[in-house]
């Protein structure tokens, strides 16, 4: 067994034993395995996060938040912007405030100027992205996949894949992605391996 998997299972044994401290532990462990999946760097996963966190609290502190849909995902310390803006000129201000967060290297702005999205909508891509991540488990072609290293976003049906990949396996998620029902289009914000 290997060392991190066995630290894993250990604390999720001891959780029981530490009463209110049982969510920490079993959250680190929890954290702990996915690093070790994650094709990033545990400083990067730790940036992409505090990245994500910054970018909110700018967005509120400008304003935007509160008339706006916005969505901020980190991925390498490349940003997507998605949902909607109620002008262009809130669009071009978000994109202007996160790229301005500390160690980001670019931001896609998927923004549409267009009114908030209704709460069926929001629920109709949770239900898309879930499908998404279930299709993933059994990519075409390439064996012992590790779907955790694709990042799925779902907006208005569209789907917005980021991640650490091979050409190849960039190819068959994007086949497998577009299978899935609900989906309107892929748009792959993928970094390249190879």
């Amino acid at each position: 067994m290997k060392p991190l998997t066995r630290s894993a299972l250990i604390a999720l044994a001891c959780a029981p034993l530490l009463g209110g401290c049982a969510g920490l532990f079993v959250g680190g462990a929890a954290t702990a395995v996915s690093v070790a999946h994650d094709r990033r760097t545990a400083g990067t996963v730790v940036e992409d996060e505090s990245i994500e966190t910054k970018s909110v609290g700018d967005l509120d502190r400008a304003g935007l938040n509160g008339r706006a849909h916005i969505n901020v995902t980190s991925y390498n310390r490349v940003v997507l912007l998605s949902g909607e803006v109620p002008d262009q000129a809130s669009r071009a201000r978000a994109e202007s405030i996160v790229g301005n967060v500390a160690e980001v290297r670019s931001v896609f702005n998927e923004l549409a100027v267009a009114s908030n999205s209704s709460l069926g909508s929001r629920s109709s891509d949770t239900w898309i992205t879930t499908k998404v991540k279930s299709a993933l488990l059994e990519v075409d072609g390439i064996r012992d996949f590790d779907p955790t290293r694709v990042k799925v976003v779902t907006e208005r049906g569209i789907v917005y894949l980021m991640g650490l990949v091979r050409q190849s396996e960039a190819e068959s998620v994007t086949r497998s992605v577009r299978r899935v029902s609900g989906v309107q289009r892929v748009v792959r914000l993928f970094e390249y391996m190879d």
